[in-house]
């Protein structure tokens, strides 16, 4: 791809820390223009699409936070995705919180017959208003992205399910909630939890998620939770949870994915400068990037 767009999405409706809008300016703080250049003939920053101010508000019938808001600016997002898409242009989003990741995927998910999708994530988000513990849309995209939840969640685009379950890879989970265990059993959503990644090693691990989805899929989206790594090195993050995947490792990953050619559209998420480290977590999200578009080390 010789084009990338960059959507900056500034929300953080779906969850109920503070900071995570600021998000997208942190990583363009970090330079994420300037460490792209080298890789693509253009680059485009199209800006951030307006969140504003709003009020916190509960459904009382779900007990979902925002929901119609993340309802009205998630399908924004897909719009904008959509036609970056229809433009030849590879799009690159930044969150924000993960409840943005349900636009990305309605925007992407229309011009491929089977999309796959890596989640790295040390979370599922698989959450609907039955399950989730919090009311916290943020924990629920890749449940809604199935078709699974709330029906102006689900129905984002105007078409839902956005993804099949078996073009699932979710790398890096280890806080999984009850429901959420059972609709990955009950799915049969494929999985690598810490546990996997420690025993096999994550070039196995890359290596099996690349085959898996090159044989079945068409284009692969990658959603990256920064919170997938672990707090040492990426403190910046809202839901942190010890014990995660190291820098290193998520460099090797993102090489992989580049030198594998699979990835046609992406997102980073969650970077939350407010609980940062000197902007460690964005530098983090920058540097990360530089490896999924092919940069090198020598």
């Amino acid at each position: 791809m010789k084009k990338l767009s960059i959507i900056g999405m500034p929300m953080d409706l779906g969850q109920m820390r503070r900071g995570v809008d600021m998000g997208p300016s942190a990583i363009r703080y970090a330079g994420v223009n300037e460490r792209l250049k080298s890789l693509f003939e253009h680059i485009h920053d199209l800006g951030d699409i307006a969140i504003g101010r709003p009020e916190v508000e509960i459904d009382p019938d779900t007990n979902l936070r925002n929901l119609e808001l993340i309802a009205d600016k998630t399908g924004q997002l897909a719009e904008k995705v959509d036609e970056v898409i229809k433009g030849g242009s590879f799009p690159l989003v930044l969150g924000g919180d993960h409840s943005i990741a349900i636009g990305t995927l309605a925007g992407v998910s229309r011009h491929y017959k089977n999309l796959g999708v890596i989640w790295y994530d040390a979370h599922g988000d698989l959450n609907t208003a039955e399950t989730s513990p919090s009311g916290n849309i943020h924990g629920m995209p890749l449940a809604a992205s199935l078709g699974i939840g709330h029906p102006l969640l689900t129905g984002i685009g105007g078409y839902s399910p956005k993804v099949k379950p078996e073009n699932i890879v979710i790398i890096g989970a280890r806080a999984l909630d009850e429901g959420e265990k059972e609709l990955v059993k009950e799915k049969g959503i494929k999985v690598y939890t810490m546990h996997e990644i420690d025993r096999l090693g994550m070039a196995r691990v890359m290596e099996e998620a690349i085959e898996y989805l090159r044989d079945r899929t068409d284009g692969v989206h990658l959603s990256l939770d920064l919170d997938g790594l672990d707090p040492n090195d990426a403190p910046g993050v809202g839901t942190p949870v010890i014990g995660g995947i190291s820098y290193r490792e998520s460099h090797l990953a993102m090489e992989m994915l580049a030198e594998a050619e699979l990835i046609t559209s992406a997102e980073f998420v969650e970077v939350n400068p407010i609980l940062d480290d000197k902007n460690k977590t964005a530098s983090v999200a920058v540097a990360l990037m530089g490896s999924l578009f092919g940069e090198k080390l020598l």
